[in-house]
């Protein structure tokens, strides 16, 4: 029991979700379109006012919330808009250029316009100072020079400045000398990189302290403008907000760098408490929204990532691991006259789908409609121009048939409108299921022994479906599935994380000496979460090193402990993720605290138990579900008995979403009211595709072939010593058939995959009796090689039996030097191949997997 209401609220791209706990304990949700200007100005104070019964003038008593906690998209949406803080990037002299320069990396490498992303900063100050790797001042700081430049550009009317210098995650006199200046001419917001991003590389470390700069002033306006309407006369509920990392924050603690998965994160955390209070510990998160779909691994503890991009901006900050893909149920379907495609555009909320009657394309939702899966009068009466009607099943069959007889023309074989729409919907399935591999068969996990926890307002109608893709055979639905990211924003801890550089050499005195860097951290973690409200023994303390092998530029965080206890977590996180160990040394590249703030218990979920009398189905409707059109049982989950299961094909609605029981599933209810969907058929044996031409086939295995060359290149990326594998990214990773055909490639470059095909071949010429674990190396420019530096590592890929190669995996990638005449190894007056370098052609570098 509280004294007053309790919010819990997630402002996603299409929906913003409502939970509300009242007074007397009791639950209840809300869910509006986060855009709608025509009707409010703000959706997550709109559905406070809708849940508190109050119109739109009437003030909100202080008596009537005791706290709001929010996840919001406020900085994503201004990064993706540029609409953030006019902001001044202040570096040391020469390094203007440096973050338009970055690291190389060609973001789509067929374009032929390359447009790069837009600058967040309009304006650069160069500093005169320069302190070198060691500590060494080469170049005195000039204040003098700074105060006139920094007046200038305050005269013009910048608010907000990015601080960032040479090695000033590590000597930060100068960059805190140059932020008291900043402050002391009028500056509102002032980011320094040694406080917001204190690690190596001036370009990742440059870019999160101008996200800061630039995003912060927006959120704190956002916070102030939420904090004005629930506190009118100064005095209100706790406002906090959803943090990157996957905990809380004060209101007016929360700074730009750590928004940016504001919401999504909630999703996790709701995903993890929920399930394993039911009981399952290793978890597949499957959150699908309006606009797309994010997902998310958890085997014990949350998984975050340092590095991260988002909009074409590197940010440098703990968040909550999570791949986004473009296919929510408004990704719009395309048909370009060969291969059908969904998304990545998106109706979004305005118009939506077609089914919302708002003049809006075809999109996933519409799928669902059409098949019967989702059914109008289920459906609040919220649509159409005037927010006053139900889903238009009508339009979306009209809109259905137009192209269906369009695939129909373009290719030869007459097609139907559920067809076509289940064809759509498998190609969605299989994008979202590829999302899933990134964040768990890619880093060496098997998921076929995972639950797969399935959340966002679109996840039930798809949930089956997907699972079935990827050989799960359990399904977590919480009974607020369509609203877990606003529970999961309620349930979560307060959370501080500081990261440190070290870059020592692993050694039992390298641990021992960072003893009182450890101290140092902890204080201000525990200082910081105690700041909130959090009493002393509430608070917990996590300790974690970044290692990494010498030479590699890929860190992996395990727990601090014995120096033999670290290495063995490294090495077994690194075989996991990687596929092998090596005998480098190892380098302590940074240390992490996180402080933990639990709370007192207002965040769990009561529920209530179902009763064991069996449920009366609702009025039954004709669902199209794997090829089959037939009658199938509608139920109203709350109505769902606890004893009872229910056998696909089936549909369960509730309020905050639907889910669909597909043929060979079962549903149960916990007796804590949770939802288990179990396959209790076995999947049949997949047909051989044939020689007919179908565009549903084609996207399939186009996305399917891209992505195994993909994770070839993630690999390759990160476990690579050199820049110009792991910066420059100069390596190509390819597919291809059994007599050297090129079959899909990664989007690498284009120079090394036009002669690839033919190195292959000229491998498979020369080696007619090839063994299984047999791995080649060649360079050779007579056999499809480039020049020398680029050198081809070939493997085939035998059946299960070893008796046939089913396919070739290849990589080729440049090296700075294979000892030519010349550094770089390629001589402009070369006469001979020989003056190059080395030349490879046709030798076994691993036997039997070996080297």
């Amino acid at each position: 029991m509280t004294s007053g209401w309790q919010f819990w609220i997630d402002r996603g791209g299409t929906f913003t979700d409502v939970v509300a706990r009242r007074p007397d304990g009791a639950l209840v949700t809300h869910k509006l379109l986060s855009e709608n200007p025509r009707q409010y100005p703000d959706a997550a104070l709109q559905g406070i006012r809708e849940l508190l019964d109050l119109d739109a003038t009437a003030p909100m008593s202080a008596e009537l919330i005791d706290s709001v906690k929010m996840g919001t998209t406020v900085a994503t949406n201004a990064l993706l808009e540029r609409a953030g803080e006019p902001t001044v990037f202040v570096t040391t002299r020469g390094f203007a250029d440096a973050l338009r320069i970055g690291y190389q990396a060609r973001p789509n490498l067929f374009a032929l316009d390359i447009e790069l992303p837009e600058m967040l900063y309009s304006e650069v100050v160069e500093v005169d100072e320069r302190v070198s790797a060691s500590g060494e001042v080469i170049v005195a700081l000039d204040l003098e020079s700074v105060r006139r430049d920094l007046g200038r550009v305050r005269a013009d009317g910048y608010d907000s400045v990015a601080i960032a210098f040479m090695h000033g995650y590590r000597y930060s006199e100068n960059e805190a000398a140059v932020a008291a200046l900043a402050r002391d001419l009028g500056f509102g917001q002032v980011s320094v990189s040694h406080e917001v991003s204190p690690l190596m590389k001036l370009v990742s470390r440059g870019d999160t302290t101008v996200v800061d700069a630039y995003l912060s002033p927006i959120l704190r306006r956002y916070v102030d403008q939420v904090d004005a309407e629930l506190c009118p006369d100064g005095v209100g509920p706790k406002l906090m907000f959803m943090q990157s990392n996957g905990g809380l924050t004060d209101a007016h603690q929360f700074q730009g760098r750590d928004a940016l998965l504001s919401g999504p994160a909630g999703g996790v955390v709701g995903m993890v408490r929920t399930a394993v209070a039911a009981g399952f510990d290793r978890l597949i998160g499957f959150d699908m929204g309006g606009t797309s779909t994010d997902v998310s691994h958890f085997a014990g503890e949350l998984e975050r990532t340092h590095e991260t991009q988002v909009a074409g901006v590197r940010v440098r900050a703990p968040m909550i691991n999570i791949h986004t893909v473009a296919a929510g149920g408004g990704s719009i379907l395309h048909f370009d006259g060969s291969r059908m495609r969904v998304g990545p555009d998106s109706a979004g909320a305005d118009p939506g789908p077609a089914c919302y009657g708002n003049g809006g394309p075809l999109a996933i939702t519409d799928c669902n409609v059409l098949l019967g899966k989702l059914q109008p009068n289920y459906f609040p009466a919220v649509f159409g121009p005037s927010g006053d009607q139900r889903l238009d099943d009508k339009v979306v069959r009209a809109k259905f048939d137009a192209l269906a007889a369009e695939i129909s023309a373009a290719s030869g074989v007459e097609q139907t409108v559920e067809s076509v729409a289940a064809g759509f919907l498998t190609i969605a399935v299989e994008n979202m299921a590829n999302a899933i591999k990134k964040i768990s068969v890619q880093r060496g996990y098997d998921v076929t022994s995972y639950t797969l926890v399935c959340f966002g307002g679109a996840g039930g109608q798809h949930a089956c479906l997907v699972a079935d893709r990827l050989g799960i055979t359990r399904v977590h639905l919480h009974p607020h599935a369509g609203v877990l990211s606003a529970v999961g924003i309620g349930l979560a801890d307060i959370r501080h994380v500081a990261d440190q550089t070290v870059e020592l050499a692993l050694t039992n005195a390298a641990l021992a000496a960072l003893d009182d860097r450890w101290q140092g951290l902890e204080i201000q973690g525990r200082a910081a979460v105690a700041k909130q409200g959090v009493a002393a023994s509430h608070i917990t303390v996590t300790r974690r090193l970044g290692l990494r092998y010498e030479g590699s530029d890929t860190a992996l965080l395990v727990d601090a402990g014995a120096l033999v206890d670290v290495v063995s977590a490294f090495e077994a996180t690194h075989s996991a993720r990687f596929g092998f160990v090596s005998d480098r040394p190892l380098t302590i590249e940074s240390m992490q605290v996180e402080t933990v703030g639990t709370s007192d218990g207002d965040g769990e979920i009561g529920a209530s138990i179902k009763g064991s009398e069996p449920e009366a189905a609702l009025t039954p409707h004709q669902v199209t579900m794997a090829g089959q059109r037939v009658s199938t049982p509608f139920f109203e989950r709350s109505a769902v008995a606890v004893g009872n299961p229910i056998d696909g094909p089936a549909v369960l609605i509730e309020p905050t979403g639907t889910t669909v029981v597909e043929p060979g599933w079962q549903a149960s209810v916990l007796p804590n009211s949770d939802l288990v969907l179990e396959r209790t058929v076995p999947l049949p044996d997949r047909t051989a595709v044939g020689t007919t031409v179908d565009p549903v086939q084609l996207e399939i295995f186009n996305n399917l072939f891209m992505n195994i060359a993909e994770q070839m290149g993630v690999v390759l990326e990160n476990t690579a010593a050199s820049v110009n594998i792991k910066e420059r990214l100069d390596f190509s990773c390819a597919i291809f058939d059994p007599t050297g055909d090129l079959i899909a490639n990664a989007p690498h470059m284009p120079v090394h995959l036009g002669s690839m095909s033919e190195s292959i071949k000229s491998i498979i010429g020369q080696n007619p009796t090839m063994q299984p674990g047999d791995v080649y190396v060649m360079n050779a420019p007579y056999n499809g090689g480039t020049h020398l530096p680029d050198i081809t590592v070939i493997k085939p890929v035998f059946n299960e039996a070893s008796t046939s190669i089913n396919f070739y995996v290849a990589s080729r990638g440049h090296h700075a030097d294979v000892g030519g005449t010349v550094p770089g190894s390629a001589p402009a007056n070369s006469t001979s191949v020989d003056e190059e370098g080395i030349l490879l052609d046709n030798e076994l570098l691993v036997v039997d997997g070996r080297f």
